[in-house]
């Protein structure tokens, strides 16, 4: 007898033992059948419609897969966060450098109008003198209270301010920078594209408002004058302002009094010599980063100096008891606030040491 799934008459001849169907392998499952674009139509629908015996089925929506909407929300968030960025941040803008502008400068000697004072004490002489008030050094130039303006912040402004400041301290007060001994201190604090002037005023000193290294820094002759004390005298003021939105300025006004006798006489009287100096420095946002400044306007008075000495290299102080005979027009005072008034001006009697 035949197996139960086995026809009636048996199995056909040539067929596969036991009703093996060759195709059984082949399975159709539900979501083949689903997937499939062609469906037949049922008998009932062909006979009522007179359709064709299949229809195309539309296509399955298939959402995007879990990891493409990851890939697109990091995305997303990527974007977000760089314009976020860049509208709460406009400090990092990238801007284009504008060109550096060379130093100008304008250096005046004050001649005296009688003898130079001198004593044997140079606390004396600062007693009895307008700067008996100022501080000593570094002090004498204290930072002001510093606020940040529409595109630079307090940190910002207080870089620009202190490098301002270590510029005067290194090219007023180094004893070293003094005595001519060395600019380099001075130097490594200025913009790159302003080394070449510095570097040719030292080379081939000049008085042409551009090339005197006493534009630069404060320098004696080491073989007319000394330091008689380090503790010099120094008074004045630092202001910042942003003067467009890539550039700070700040404005130095300062007044050193410097105690001075000959080189080497020891024994000699000690008179006092002055120096004012208003700088203006620029600051972008290089120079913020590499703590250097762009020199662009320097204007000293000093005196006690003679008009007919060339005070272009170096300084050429007439010490105590030495007169000159070239002068100017009224007294100027380096103590008091204003412009010079010429190439060489007279120092006002009020501002030497009253002895």
């Amino acid at each position: 007898m035949g197996g139960p799934g086995d026809p009636p008459e048996g199995t056909p001849e040539g067929g596969p033992v036991g009703g093996e169907d060759e195709y059984r392998s082949v399975v159709f499952d539900e979501s083949f059948v689903r997937a499939a674009r062609l469906q037949e139509y049922s008998a009932q629908e062909r006979m009522s419609d007179h359709s064709p015996a299949v229809r195309r089925r539309p296509p399955l929506r298939r959402g995007l897969s879990r990891q493409a909407l990851i890939l697109v929300l990091l995305i997303a968030v990527a974007f977000g966060t760089a314009i976020y960025m860049g509208v709460r941040h406009p400090y990092q803008n990238a801007t284009i450098r504008q060109p550096v502008e060379p130093l100008r400068m304008t250096v005046i000697p004050l001649a005296p109008e009688g003898r130079v004072p001198g004593h044997a004490d140079a606390e004396y002489l600062y007693e009895h003198s307008p700067a008996a008030q100022f501080r000593v050094g570094a002090e004498g130039i204290p930072l002001p209270a510093s606020r940040r303006t529409a595109h630079f912040s307090d940190s910002q402004v207080v870089s620009a301010l202190t490098t301002a400041k270590d510029y005067i301290v290194r090219s007023s007060l180094d004893p070293d920078v003094l005595a001519g001994d060395q600019v380099r201190a001075v130097r490594v604090l200025l913009d790159t594209d302003q080394l070449d002037q510095f570097d040719q005023s030292f080379a081939h000193p000049a008085a042409d408002g551009r090339h005197a290294p006493t534009g630069w820094l404060v320098r004696f002759d080491p073989a007319e004058a000394r330091l008689a004390d380090g503790r010099i005298r120094v008074q004045g003021s630092l202001q910042a302002a942003e003067t467009d939105s890539s550039t700070l300025e700040v404005t130095a006004d300062h007044t050193f009094v410097y105690a001075l006798r000959a080189a080497g006489a020891a024994a000699s009287e000690v008179s006092l010599f002055t120096v004012r100096r208003e700088l203006h420095f620029r600051f972008d946002r290089d120079d913020l980063r590499m703590h250097t400044a762009q020199l662009v306007v320097s204007y000293v008075q000093a005196g006690p100096l003679s008009c007919a000495e060339d005070s272009t290299n170096r300084l050429h102080p007439l010490l105590a008891g030495r007169t000159a005979k070239a002068g100017g027009p009224a007294g100027t005072d380096p103590y008091a606030t204003g412009s010079a008034t010429a190439l060489c001006g007279s120092l006002a009697t009020s501002a030497q040491p009253r002895v």
